[in-house]
């Protein structure tokens, strides 16, 4: 078992972390630098940001790799002698799929594979990948366990994460290979670059009087802190030892979009915003009205989230104001 706090940090000498430019990725080297031998970040920037992993630039055992997992040889050599991956790279656009059909195949699939090759050439055995709670599709048990099925992901992204899934268990399976799957709720916090949050603090600094909402603003789902997600992550790393071990991650509760829109006015210090909705009960084509995951695996291991789902929208507000 790959194991991550300090009195076995010479076990795990290099852990590469795709995408860890990225909101979520920066926020895991951010935690690894602090245990392990050596992090290296693979990252194309197409939507990485350098300002936030440059903190770390010039450190021992920090190393960049400006590259792109559809390009073979750069993933092939960023492997060598690798112990764990982080497979954190991908488009997180949900809504995209609906315009741009061909994006999440190569960007989340076809670079999947090709991570998993090198990995298999390299002799790399034990991959961490952070999926979505979009595999469940519109669940009809809430909250949702990680045994529910049929899984019927309704968007492109969701399909596409529940493709990377399968090929990483068969090559969990057939070259034996350890995998930890994690099906994120909707993760929110500092170096947030889109979502909900974002979106309404950018329409309200256009228009402090009115805020557009996609949908009836009823949608209602699960929301958790990055910093806590990090958490858990590292923590289901630690603790579990399945050859495939999937969990999902998230908050105990749920918020509406409207709720959400009221939380961002009080953070910006605005008065009287008028609420205006685009009508239907989902935002976008392939958006999921509900979503709450069950995390009682998690939980049963240890870890319990902090933070409630209003919560972390509200610390999420209060930074990204100062930051967007």
């Amino acid at each position: 078992m790959i194991v991550m706090n300090a009195k076995t940090e010479n076990r795990v000498k290099k852990i590469l972390v795709t995408g860890g430019a990225g909101f979520i990725g920066s926020h895991i080297v951010d935690r690894l630098m602090e245990t392990v031998n050596e992090v290296i970040v693979f990252d194309n920037f197409s939507s990485g940001n350098m300002e936030f992993i440059e903190h770390h630039v010039g450190k021992s055992k920090f190393k960049l790799i400006k590259g792109d997992l559809l390009n073979t040889e750069d993933i092939n050599k960023a492997c060598e002698s690798v112990d764990l991956v982080y497979h954190v790279a991908a488009n997180p656009d949900v809504k995209l799929g609906a315009v741009d059909t061909r994006v999440h195949f190569d960007q989340n699939i076809t670079a999947t594979y090709n991570l998993l090759e090198a990995m298999r050439k390299n002799n790399v055995s034990n991959i961490a990948f952070t999926s979505t709670s979009t595999v469940y599709g519109e669940a009809e048990i809430i909250p949702t366990p990680e045994d529910y099925g049929p899984l019927v992901p309704i968007s492109l992204y969701g399909a596409s994460k529940l493709a990377c899934e399968a090929l990483i268990m068969s090559y969990s399976h057939t070259f034996d290979m350890k995998s930890w799957i994690f099906r994120f709720a909707n993760i929110v916090g500092d170096r947030s670059t889109h979502g909900i949050i974002v979106d309404f603090i950018k329409k309200l600094r256009d228009d402090p009087e009115q805020l557009e909402i996609l949908g009836d603003g009823k949608q209602s789902k699960s929301y958790l802190h990055v910093e806590e997600c990090v958490k858990a992550i590292m923590f289901a790393v630690d603790k579990s030892n399945e050859a495939v071990n999937i969990f999902n991650v998230g908050s105990e509760d749920i918020i509406n979009a409207t709720e959400i829109g009221k939380v961002v006015v009080e953070e910006m210090g605005l008065k009287n915003v008028q609420f205006t909705y685009t009508g239907g009960n989902r935002g976008w084509k392939g958006d999921v009205p509900r979503m709450l995951l069950g995390i009682d695996k998690l939980k049963k291991l240890g870890w319990n989230p902090v933070y409630s789902s209003k919560r972390s929208v509200r610390e999420t507000a209060h930074c990204l104001i100062n930051q967007i």
